[in-house]
């Protein structure tokens, strides 16, 4: 009680201490501050989440992280896949009042496309990275913006709308002073930027003449309505201090709950717990230059050695379901097709080793317990492989040491995790490449490879499932991993607040968010 006692007043004292009034905003947690208040620039993470209630770009991704529009009204692409048409919403204003038009959003674009400016994703879209190029950008009216890209490029629109980008976030003018320097975002979002309390909280105010869309929330689009008139961002670094600021009633939401408190919070009726799955993988790597493990029947062997529902419901229960595919489950590319994994047999697992001349050599899976649903599916898989004859040992060590071997492509067998992507093309871009120059990547084969890249450059969606699909078979034909399911995203919060809905991005949302 007195270690409980001192967190809720170190968590007090990170809140500051004010006036009963002016504590009246709805608060969420921050793991620590946000680095600018510039949409993809100096950012992380964190910057990422709050400037996404405060900036809106020309399209963003919906629940099922798709690019969709947004402060476009439409998107036209033209015959030959280089020309991207964006007609304006009409009545969209500025938190200084000032009304959208194509002069502001050309300015935008091109202050991003300034190297000055350091925008994350500026290298996507110069054609330094191989994604896309823009070589023209116009506006043909006051309501229409034309950019034009050296070659088709099926990730522009998703590039563009990502929250690592800052959701290419349209800005006014008075964003900037007279000498350019930044001042602070000038945006068309649900809320404007208040005060900015650095180290401890990051404060939003509601903007009274935000134009919603239409409809329910939908990822970062449709249904952004601001129902508190404040929010609050406080910037609490320990876990066991947030924890602590929830339950003492000086937070409304947690976000990132990490997964030992969730027995505790669960089991409170003044808390409660909303779980998603995220786009973030977690695996079982496997080194196919290995002098065992290139052998592809061993590789399959492993994989219809371990029951993957099983693992998954005893480490999370219902908090998330297996998935086979490199493709998270709330992509909108994820087929039927991608949804089926065969299922555990450990009488062919032993026909494969055997045809393999599988002795029982020793298989060394390097795993670490900073994240505890990682060792627990490598402790899970080493005892369900055990049953097939094959012999796992464990190798624990911290995530540093861990994440170093990766890169080195120094591993037999590695319990690994994904940070989310948001595109299907990037989700198969992050496992495989070229060990010789990439020696992280996990998937080198040729056909592959020129999937992914055929998939980076169509636009039909069609034709983009179809290689997905593809992709899929060749990779449970191959096994270079086995990807077992979607890291699940925690928020808890307490009695009386509605409308937290985590989802697969990871970043918490609190327009729609009430409390009594």
């Amino acid at each position: 009680m007195k270690t409980h006692s001192l967190l809720a007043g170190l968590a007090a004292a990170a809140l500051s201490i004010l006036p009963a009034a002016a504590q009246t905003p709805l608060r969420a947690s921050l793991n620590s501050d946000i680095r600018s208040t510039q949409p993809g620039g100096n950012r992380d993470f964190n910057t990422d989440s709050v400037m996404m209630h405060v900036v809106e770009g020309l399209v963003a991704l919906n629940e099922r992280a798709a690019p969709v529009p947004m402060l476009a009204e439409k998107v036209d692409l033209s015959p030959d896949g280089l020309t991207y048409t964006f007609t304006l919403r009409q009545g969209v204003t500025f938190h200084n009042g000032a009304p959208l038009t194509s002069a502001e959003v050309l300015w935008s674009l091109r202050r991003y496309m300034d190297p000055a400016t350091q925008w994350r994703c500026l290298p996507d879209l110069n054609g330094r990275s191989g994604l896309a190029r823009i070589t023209d950008m116009a506006a043909p009216d006051a309501r229409t913006v034309t950019v034009t890209l050296e070659k088709p490029a099926a990730l522009f629109l998703p590039t563009i709308a990502r929250p690592d980008c800052g959701s290419t976030g349209i800005l006014h003018p008075s964003s900037v002073g007279a000498d350019g320097a930044w001042v602070k975002p000038v945006g068309t979002g649900p809320y404007s930027l208040g005060e900015w309390r650095r180290g401890q909280y990051v404060e939003l105010e509601r903007f009274e003449g935000y134009a919603a869309l239409p409809g329910e929330r939908d990822g970062f689009a449709g249904g952004k309505r601001a129902v508190m008139p404040r929010i609050r961002f406080v910037v609490i670094p320990d876990s066991s201090a947030a924890k602590a600021a929830l339950l003492a009633g000086n937070l409304d939401v947690l976000t990132d709950v990490p997964s030992p408190e969730l027995p505790d919070l669960r089991a409170r009726r003044d808390v409660t717990v909303a779980a998603a799955p995220s786009m973030g993988v977690t695996a079982l790597l496997l080194q196919t230059r290995d002098p065992l493990l290139k052998d592809e029947r061993i590789r399959r062997a492993l994989a219809l050695s371990i029951d993957v529902p099983e693992l998954v419901t005893g480490i999370l229960g219902q908090d998330t379901q297996p998935n086979a595919s490199p493709l998270p489950t709330a992509s909108a590319f994820r087929s039927q097709a991608q949804a089926s994994r065969p299922a555990r047999d450990v009488a062919a697992a032993r026909r494969l080793l055997a045809e393999a001349g599988y002795r029982g050599q020793t298989i060394r899976m390097i795993t670490n317990r900073r994240y505890p649903n990682v060792y627990d599916s490598a402790v899970t898989a080493q005892a369900m492989a055990a049953d097939a004859g094959i012999k796992i040992e464990l190798e624990v060590m911290d995530w540093a040491t861990q994440l170093d071997r990766y890169t080195r492509g120094d591993y037999q067998m590695m319990s690994f995790i994904y940070s989310p992507r948001l595109d299907p093309s990037l989700s198969y871009e992050m496992i495989s490449g070229p060990k010789d120059t990439q020696p992280r990547k996990v998937w080198e084969d040729s056909q592959a490879l020129a999937l992914i890249q055929r998939s980076m450059t169509v636009t039909d969606g069609a034709e983009r499932q179809a290689v997905f699909d593809e992709l899929y078979r060749l990779f449970m034909a191959q096994v270079p991993m086995i990807i077992l399911y979607n890291q699940p995203d925690y928020v808890a919060f307490r009695q009386g607040v509605r409308g937290v809905q985590p989802w697969a991005s990871g970043q918490t949302r609190l327009w729609g968010v009430s409390r009594d």
